[in-house]
Formats: C-alpha cells, structure tokens, sequence
C-alpha cells in the first residue's frame, strides 16, 4: 500500500497547507489600521469577539 497515494485525506491536508499559506500571505500583505485609542474600555483580549461584554458583574450577549 502506498502511502502517497492520492487518498481525500491526502487532498484535504493540501488544501489546508495551501489555506495556511494564503492566510499568511493576506495577513503579510495587511496593512494595519490607524484606530483611535479607546478610553474607558476593557482590559485583555477584545470582549466583542467573544460575542458577550461583562462589567462589574453583569454580562450582556448580542
């Protein structure tokens, strides 16, 4: 049994190297955004791409 064979597991680990490769590449090519400092805004990691904001004790989802 061969190995290399042209397997769809074979295929879907190429097309996932090749999807790293190109997010990469977008993510080389990006330029970063001039955004304006946020006063009074959380600490750590961005809340909203959590999908919930929690302050003082009290979380909302949207």
């Amino acid at each position: 049994m061969n190995k290399d064979a042209d397997t769809p597991e074979t295929r879907r680990k190429a097309a996932a190297l090749r999807a790293l490769a190109e997010a990469a590449l977008r993510k080389a090519a990006e330029k970063p955004t001039d955004m304006p400092v946020e006063l009074g805004g959380r600490d750590g990691p961005e809340p909203g791409r959590f999908g919930d904001w929690e302050k003082k004790g009290i979380t909302s989802d949207f």
